[in-house]
């Protein structure tokens, strides 16, 4: 059983839904990333969703644009972000990393090295935004011939012939981006994000998470009631944008927001 699946598993039995933070490897600095991420698991995230940066993020909002241009500033490529997950994993063998970033830097590495090198250094799932199952013939195989879970979008506007079609090619779970727009938007309903989040159970057996415009705890703990996973990104991003240089006052208003999410989700399960 992968990571991925032992942490739903678990989670499952406990009655409980996944916390999973999201945040840009190498923002605002290449040495901030790491001890973030302990502090991360330490306030409840039971996966970490790790943004690589690239210079185009066009599925990202302003907020998370800017964070992947504050760590390309440093030069952070794939490669380091790849290093970063291998030093956390010195520490912890537990808690999933999910990397998140667009095609390019993966074709330039090569999809086989890629996948090598991240399985090695304990990478358990690659979200790719912009190489949907129609293009990913060669990209998904070579990802679970390494034990990597390739995880897959679903939009609002995916009907029951694409979420089929997305969630076979998927493994690990499913992301359902909760609202039409970049990371970061609005104008989030609630009942709409449920009556399709039980349209994408009708079709797989596949954990599914629930991300963009999660903002505070009070929503975190709405998506926990029919999600089995909740991902906050621009939240937390826009902590480190406002603290740049104090990246302790950064890391304690982001575990605050986490361990708030975290024991509101449990409240309610």
């Amino acid at each position: 059983m992968s990571r991925i699946a032992g942490v739903f598993a678990a989670l499952r039995d406990q009655g409980r839904q996944a916390l999973i933070p999201f945040v840009t490897a190498g923002d605002p600095e290449p040495s901030a990333t790491l001890p973030l991420m302990h502090a991360m698991v330490a306030a409840g995230a039971d996966i970490i969703e790790l943004g690589v940066p690239f210079s185009d993020p066009m599925a990202d909002g302003p907020v998370i644009q800017r964070a992947s241009e504050r760590a390309l500033q440093h030069h952070v490529s794939l490669r380091d972000v790849i290093g970063l997950v291998r030093r956390f994993r010195e520490i912890n063998d537990r808690t999933p990393v999910v990397l998140m970033g667009y095609l390019n830097p993966l074709e330039i590495m090569g999809y086989e090295a890629f996948a090598e090198a991240a399985a090695a250094a304990g990478v358990d799932g690659v979200l790719t935004v912009d190489i949907p199952p129609e293009e990913g013939e060669r990209f998904v195989p070579v990802m679970k011939a390494q034990g990597i879970d390739p995880i897959f979008l679903l939009a609002p506007t995916s009907n029951r012939a694409r979420i089929e079609r997305i969630t076979a090619a998927a493994s690990g779970f499913v992301y359902y981006v909760s609202l039409k727009g970049v990371t970061g938007a609005a104008n989030l309903s609630l009942d709409s994000v449920r009556d399709k989040v039980a349209e994408i159970r009708a079709c797989t057996d596949l954990p599914v998470g629930v991300g963009f415009g999660i903002k505070d705890a009070q929503t975190a703990a709405a998506m926990a009631g029919f999600a089995d996973a909740v991902v906050v990104g621009s939240a937390l991003v826009s902590r480190i944008e406002a603290n740049p240089r104090d990246m302790a006052t950064a890391t304690g208003e982001i575990t605050a927001m986490l361990a708030e999410m975290r024991a509101a989700m449990d409240r309610g399960k």
